[in-house]
């Protein structure tokens, strides 16, 4: 006798369980946890073996991952002579700045060899490693940052690159940098460097689709003074001469355009520090020696929302 199948009955969905109701004057603007002022010292990236440093600051932020900023995770990658580290995250851009030694990296979209003072973006990419050349005493520290983060919040991966990888060498950023300085009226510029820029983004002008990065001089005896605007800068001091510094605070006296009851954030060489959103900051060189810094920020997904908005004191 033919055996009768019942139809398998299905428990319905609760899609009502998650519903929830807020009054609008009371929810339309929540408090977020504050972007944090964090300082990340070189000196983690001198001693100890191979390893990657993480500036975690998940935590303050209540990100469910890793993370320095909500879009952004930076790090300091320390390699020892001829030893090697792999960089492996879901990120649509890394930028990779080389403090100091040499070495190469590779990855599926092909291998460079690069020295101290060189900086390159990599777009979406599988497996990434860098290994130090075996040269005795060659130490390498790497200044790494990456959008991991923001794809974590969304629950996406990377599927395609949307820029190839790109190498800013050390002596033509020095090359741009001498130009820039010699234009008429660059004495007066509230910053005085180069935004690095990609043929991938022509309508944000920025290295890649999320990041942008900033190859600031601060002439010696020069303040420059405060704006501010809604990306998170990930600073790195390149270097600095003690007297060098940046004051970071929500309150501006415009006529003496000067930030009032700010932060006082150092520039050591070798040195991150992060400047929060929307807060006023102005550099400041007292020392008789020129200093660089370079802001790594995702103000190449700001400047696409719309909402970037940089304003000068």
């Amino acid at each position: 006798m033919p055996r009768t199948l019942k139809p398998r009955t299905r428990k319905a969905a609760d899609w009502t369980a998650d519903v929830r109701f807020y009054e609008y004057t009371k929810a339309a603007d929540p408090k977020m946890p504050a972007v944090p002022f964090a300082v990340l010292s070189s000196e983690l990236t001198e001693v100890g073996k191979t390893r990657i440093i993480p500036f975690d600051l998940s935590a303050q932020l209540q990100c469910d991952g890793p993370a320095t900023t909500p879009n952004l995770m930076a790090s300091f990658v320390r390699i020892a002579a001829g030893e090697k580290v792999r960089t492996d995250v879901d990120a649509t851009s890394q930028l990779f700045y080389i403090v100091r030694g040499k070495g190469r990296t590779s990855c599926e979209h092909g291998s460079i060899q690069w020295n101290e003072g060189d900086l390159f973006v990599l777009p979406a990419t599988g497996k990434v490693a860098h290994t130090a050349a075996a040269t005795p005493g060659n130490d390498v520290a790497i200044y790494w940052v990456h959008d991991e983060p923001l794809l974590h919040y969304l629950g996406v991966t990377p599927h395609e690159p949307r820029f190839k990888p790109t190498l800013f060498r050390k002596d033509r950023l020095t090359q741009e940098l001498t130009a820039v300085a010699s234009e008429p009226g660059a004495e007066n510029r509230n910053r005085r460097g180069i935004l690095l820029g990609n043929a991938a983004t022509p309508l944000t002008l920025t290295i890649s689709h999320t990041l942008w990065a900033l190859l600031n001089v601060l002439p010696a005896g020069v303040v420059q003074p405060p704006h501010r605007h809604n990306s998170v800068a990930l600073d790195l001091c390149i270097d600095a001469a003690p007297g060098t510094y940046t004051m970071i605070g929500a309150k501006l006296d415009r006529a003496k355009r000067a930030v009032i009851d700010g932060t006082r954030a150092e520039w050591v060489p070798g040195c991150a520090f992060v400047t929060p959103p929307g807060l006023w900051h102005s550099h400041h060189n007292e020392s008789t020696k020129d200093a660089l810094v370079l802001p790594i920020q995702d103000a190449g997904l700001c400047t696409y929302m719309r909402l970037l908005d940089i304003q000068f004191a």
